[in-house]
């Protein structure tokens, strides 16, 4: 790259620790060029507070602040959560926020004739991927900046070093110094203690978890849910009608109050490496539940276990970046039909860190209690079993049959 050429530089900022610094780093190393910022809120709340003054103050000419909630969880959200996608039991937060981000970010850079897009994720992270590839699928000449594949910044430690000799305010210390990740659907803690595996995560100390209590700490009583679907969407909560999103926020709150919703496990990233994370995902615990709870009455066997197997190529695909290929859209396009018919109503259970399932109705229910029965009934004849298992059972017998055959030769 021609660093000569690059006189205006769109960044994709959230006001972080990493962003933060790189505003006056592409000052100091891409010829003092004009970095326009643009935050893509997908639903970190207070995290936007203050950001347009900090970007401003640090370097920036403008930010843009893109409220992308309402597509990110129509367009990105619910069709994981329709696929029944899970990446080792991770609900894939920061994965499926990625791609909307860029993609704006992009839309804003052509707009601005931007000479190149810069990030500010790690050489070690998933997230470049997720980045570069939304980058690549809407602009793919566009000349991409990451930082942290060029400086001589190695540690955390040294990026605060940094901020602090070039006066770039701060929410975080040096003791506190978590790498998180915060949207509307989740917030990820990595680093510090959790680096060692062996270190059990501090539920209980205040401030550490952000969008919920500890099970511990949750109420002695149940609280009860119950979610209505049309066609794998949620439409209402407890009766009220809400968009899909109000419904999420209305959950996260809920879950969180309840301890629903910890994960913390050693995952295998993209670049070859296992990392250890800590999950808050209140609101879409109880969603992929209720939604899965839904699925048990409404689809078939054969689509149900197909549907699995392919919800680990989609969970594979969105934690890889690939959200903009065509096979993922062809999934969504299978997804989509899988969930005609899913429709009806979950009540749920939530007690101290669990979901417990408390009734299920459809219209489109495949289950009959009439022919399921123990009792009595009129509508299955048992009778009809003999001849089945004869036919099913015919290519085991005959094999029996051939090798005891030639055993006796």
């Amino acid at each position: 790259m021609d660093k000569t050429k690059i006189k205006k530089v769109v960044l994709a900022y959230s006001g972080g620790l990493d962003t933060s610094i790189i505003i006056p780093w592409l000052k100091e190393n891409y010829n003092n060029c004009e970095v326009v910022a643009v935050s893509g809120n997908v639903g970190q709340a207070d995290e936007l507070e203050g950001l347009e003054a900090k970007a401003l103050a640090t370097g920036a000419s403008k930010l843009y602040v893109e409220d992308l909630t309402e597509e990110f969880v129509n367009d990105y959200i619910l069709p994981t959560v329709q696929a029944g996608a899970l990446y080792e039991g991770y609900m894939l937060g920061t994965s499926f926020a990625r791609p909307i981000i860029a993609k704006r970010i992009v839309e804003i850079a052509l707009a601005e004739g931007a000479d190149a897009i810069c990030h500010g994720c790690t050489g070690k992270g998933n997230d470049q991927v997720r980045f570069e590839l939304a980058i690549k699928a809407f602009a793919p000449d566009m000349p991409i900046i990451a930082p942290w594949r060029e400086w001589n910044i190695k540690s955390r430690e040294e990026e605060i070093a940094y901020a602090e000799a070039h006066h770039v305010p701060l929410k975080i210390n040096r003791e506190t110094n978590y790498s998180k990740d915060k949207n509307l659907w989740h917030l990820s803690h990595e680093g510090l203690d959790l680096e060692d595996a062996g270190n059990e995560p501090q539920y209980e100390k205040p401030g550490f978890l952000e969008m919920g209590v500890s099970p511990l700490e949750a109420p002695d009583h149940p609280t009860y849910v119950t979610l209505e679907f049309e066609k794998g969407v949620p439409v209402a909560m407890d009766g009220k009608k809400m968009s899909a999103k109000e419904i999420i926020l209305a959950l996260n709150k809920v879950g969180g109050e309840n301890g629903i919703g910890l994960l913390d496990i050693v995952e295998n990233r993209l670049v070859g490496m296992k990392c250890r994370g800590v999950y808050e995902t209140p609101g879409g615990s109880i969603l992929y539940f209720a939604h899965a709870y839904l699925e048990t009455l409404c689809l078939d066997k054969m689509t149900m276990h197909e549907k699995q197997k392919l919800a680990v190529t989609f969970a594979e695909l969105v934690y890889n970046g690939q959200w903009f290929t065509p096979l993922r859209e062809a999934l969504t396009a299978f997804v989509d039909k899988t969930q005609e018919h899913v429709t009806g109503k979950v009540k749920l259970k939530l007690y101290k860190g669990n979901i417990i399932k408390a009734g299920a109705w459809s219209p489109y229910s495949l289950y009959s209690e009439e022919i399921a029965t123990f009792g009595e009934d009129h509508v299955y004849n048992q009778a009809d079993a003999t001849g089945f298992i004869n036919l099913y059972g015919l290519p085991i017998k005959v094999q029996a049959q051939v090798k005891a055959r030639n055993a006796g030769k």
